[in-house]
């Protein structure tokens, strides 16, 4: 057997030698305020005895008012990301209902201007009679183009005076009295 105060033969025939520049570890001493570890461990933290459903709520808020577990967390940003979109699809709905409704206004301002002419391919616009009162004579008024002779349409009509362009420059801009 091999003694175990005797260096062993290998390690012998090895010189040592001793830097100045190491220092070996010495023993530590210990505070008074050291306390041993305990033989039990503790509870664990991932495990909340106040919560019936078993998760720990080990995400808390910086002031320390609430706690939360993650899932919880996540859940509610989904929830929170859901009323977000469908917030904008009825803000987008709400803005396509109404920019709708101002394009039929327009249309419909259109119509009334000038009825059929949107609503066929053609944009061939036709006059229609109305139905007016008789005269006096008993004859349904006469359109300027149906009349026969040039005397019975141009009694109905104001007459145009030719005018001279001088006068209206004078009217615009006033006389100079250039005569």
């Amino acid at each position: 057997m091999y003694d175990s105060y005797r260096p062993h033969p290998l390690l012998a025939q090895v010189p040592l030698t001793v830097s100045p520049f190491i220092n070996l570890p010495t023993s530590v001493t210990l505070p008074y305020t050291y306390k041993s570890v305990p033989s039990s461990l503790p509870p664990s933290v991932t495990i909340d005895p106040n919560s019936p459903d078993g998760k720990a709520r080990y995400v808390v808020s910086p002031s320390g008012e609430h706690a939360a577990h993650p899932d919880d967390v996540l859940a509610a940003c989904h929830s929170l990301e859901q009323h977000l979109n469908q917030a904008r699809a009825n803000a987008e709905q709400a803005i396509n209902t109404w920019k709708e409704a101002i394009k039929q206004r327009e249309l419909a301002e259109k119509r009334r201007l000038a009825p059929g002419w949107l609503d066929r391919e053609e944009k061939l616009l036709q006059p229609s009679r109305t139905n007016t009162s008789p005269d006096a004579n008993g004859d349904a008024p006469t359109s300027l183009l149906d009349s026969s002779s040039p005397d019975q349409g141009s009694s109905q009509l104001p007459t145009m005076v030719p005018h001279n362009d001088g006068e209206e420059l004078d009217r615009a801009f006033g006389g100079l009295g250039v005569k």
